[in-house]
């Protein structure tokens, strides 16, 4: 058995003590291909598909990255339902569906932005049964699919981001190099910014990203507590930076990787994690620079249209005990039009 191997088991035993222990742990994603030069998977414009849910904020950081890199025409994409399957699912529950007919409880009505699969040309119903084809039993989204090849790119969410970041002219990005962003710049000259937009990275999974998943799903308080603790502690830090110095992004002047990553959690906090993941500590509209920086993002083109707070809210509040979808909140307005007024905040 190689040092690897080991460590491996290790990892698997410290992971396994840790749900005993009541934490949420996250699975790690298998399919870690690579676009561009060198790979079997070579960057070509409507080559490639995405399959997404609109609740999920692993998700949310896929969709963001593929429509502000101007990449909605060259890579297709389908969105599963905001709910798995239930109890009375044929094949098992708690899977990933395409089903533009379900009617959401929230709105009693279908949601449209639901679409069946168009990327395999199987038409599956599940998610599940794209990674079947593979000889997996995952089941995780997002996902990038080869639509030549009949196969999975990768399932991993950071991977993805940066991947089409780095391969967004190959790919046949709608906008030009000039005013496109750059999430993640390339060079020597860039290595300080690349160092900083790594620890903001690492900061924000740890406490903020992964940390609102381990509040709102542990099953012991004291891990709770801490998850809590480090979410809100966090949030404070981040809210003395921008605050520092006026910036408008989290490492200066220009939108990166950093800032794609803290959105959607933050997006969600207020009109659903607040409540959910018990994470009542504070509204983000408690925090004015870290406010405003959330109605900054939400201003740029193609951001609004990367989500929806009504797949958001389904998919955390109706798979509930009760699968009753809380309405609010209202006030000083109702959610994402809130996100359209940074004056809101608490001076």
């Amino acid at each position: 058995m190689t040092n690897a191997n080991i460590s491996g088991d290790e990892n698997r035993k410290n992971d396994a003590m840790r749900k005993v222990e009541g934490e949420f742990i996250r699975g790690v994603s298998k399919f870690r291909h690579k676009l561009g030069k060198g790979s079997n998977f070579p960057s070509e414009p409507n080559r490639y598909h995405l399959f997404v849910a609109l609740n999920c904020p692993w998700c949310h950081r896929v969709t963001l990255a593929r429509n502000i890199l101007g990449l909605e025409k060259s890579i297709t994409m389908d969105i599963v339902f905001p709910n798995r399957t239930g109890e009375e699912d044929p094949i098992a529950q708690g899977l990933w569906e395409f089903n533009p007919d379900r009617i959401a409880t929230l709105t009693g009505e279908i949601l449209t932005e639901c679409t069946r699969d168009t990327g395999t040309g199987k038409n599956y119903r599940l998610v599940k049964q794209i990674y079947e084809a593979e000889e997996s039993n995952e089941t995780s989204l997002p996902i990038l699919y080869d639509k030549i090849q009949k196969t999975i790119v990768s399932n991993e969410s950071s991977e993805i981001v940066r991947m089409l970041n780095q391969e967004a002219s190959s790919l046949n990005s709608s906008l030009d190099n000039k005013v496109r962003p750059n999430l993640y710049p390339l060079g020597e000259i860039n290595n300080k910014l690349r160092d900083m937009i790594d620890t903001f990275n690492h900061q924000i999974y740890e406490n903020i990203n992964n940390g609102a998943y381990r509040a709102g799903f542990s099953s012991n308080q004291e891990v709770y507590a801490r998850a809590f603790s480090n979410y809100f502690d966090t949030l404070g830090e981040l809210e003395d930076i921008l605050n520092s110095d006026g910036r408008p992004f989290l490492t200066g002047e220009n939108l990166t990787e950093a800032d794609l990553r803290l959105f959607p959690t933050l997006f969600r906090h207020d009109p659903i994690y607040f409540l959910r993941m018990k994470l009542n500590g504070a509204r983000i509209l408690d925090f004015p620079n870290l406010w405003r920086w959330l109605c900054r993002l939400y201003a740029i083109p193609r951001v609004a249209e990367s989500n929806s707070l009504i797949h958001c809210r389904q998919g955390y509040f109706g798979r509930s005990w009760n699968n009753v979808v809380p309405l609010g909140p209202i006030s000083p307005m109702s959610y994402p039009e809130a996100y359209k007024h940074p004056e809101l905040v608490i001076k």
